[in-house]
């Protein structure tokens, strides 16, 4: 989402030396929506795959539909959430034609609509998955009634949530127990959270016991959000938004780190800010 218009800004020459950095260090699924950058970054990402030598067997691609963003592209009225089987169908078509590939290994629904026909939206997964223009499916932002929802319909493979130490209710409100039953993935948007982004009282609390943690387990802030996170049982994969090669180094190196399980709640217990009923 940072590397075009909404963030870095990115050359094509620039897309691929990232890019290939991130192969190099053995990152090799990349996460898409049709509307980063105004529907313009998954065009400028293509460009850069397309320029480059990798194999598109080499890696995954994943994109999202649904929202109907506002845009210089799409002047539309207002914002709203579309899932008709023409607009996922043509989405996808866009986003095959945009990253240069016949196929995208996951596609998501972006947001839930309360206008969701889970049926209509099977028809065109179904038939979408016949043609092997996606390989898996899954949805984005749902909560376990919104997933069943769907999964009367069709069976889902991933929801991409929001779940972090500063944002860990999806593990105390049912989401992720309800994820495990029904054996959906999950992967984790802003996997940091807010601790680098905001001045709260939350992570004002969080502050010295990182500190701390970090000097016993030899690692740096970030690595050790990602590693409380990854240390969850439902094996949560980090969606991570950094445009650094060196930080992406950092984040992979984050899987080295066993937590003690008291280290883990003594930093749920600060997030929250009480201790655990």
């Amino acid at each position: 989402m940072t590397w075009g218009a909404w963030g870095k800004q990115f050359s094509t020459a620039q897309m691929q030396a990232l890019f290939e950095e991130a192969l190099d260090i053995g990152i090799t699924t990349f996460d898409h929506a049709d509307i980063y950058g105004g529907y313009t970054t998954e065009v400028e990402f293509g460009k850069a795959f397309h320029a480059s030598s990798i194999a598109r067997e080499k890696v995954q691609f994943i994109s999202k539909c649904g929202i109907q963003f506002p845009s210089e592209l799409r002047p539309l009225p207002v914002k709203h959430y579309d899932y008709s089987p023409k607009h996922i169908q043509m989405s996808v078509e866009n986003s095959l034609k945009n990253l240069h590939t016949d196929y995208l290994d996951l596609l998501l629904l972006h947001r839930p609509s309360p206008l969701m026909d889970a049926r209509s939206i099977s028809d065109v997964i179904q038939k979408l998955l016949q043609q092997g223009k996606i390989k898996h499916f899954g949805v984005s932002n749902f909560t376990p009634y919104q997933m069943q929802l769907l999964q009367k319909e069709i069976p889902l493979k991933w929801n991409q949530l929001e779940c972090s130490l500063t944002h860990e209710s999806p593990m105390l409100d049912g989401t992720l127990d309800y994820m495990k039953v029904a054996e959906i993935g999950a992967m984790a948007w802003s996997p940091l959270g807010s601790y680098f982004k905001e001045k709260t009282l939350k992570n004002n609390r969080l502050d010295m016991l990182l500190a701390t943690l970090c000097e016993k387990y030899d690692c740096f802030e970030d690595q050790l959000l990602l590693a409380w996170l990854m240390h969850h049982p439902s094996k949560i994969y980090p969606v991570v938004g950094t445009t650094s090669g060196a930080r992406l180094k950092k984040a992979m190196e984050a899987q080295k780190i066993e937590l003690e399980i008291t280290d883990w709640f003594l930093l749920l217990e600060a997030s929250m800010g009480k201790p655990l009923p």
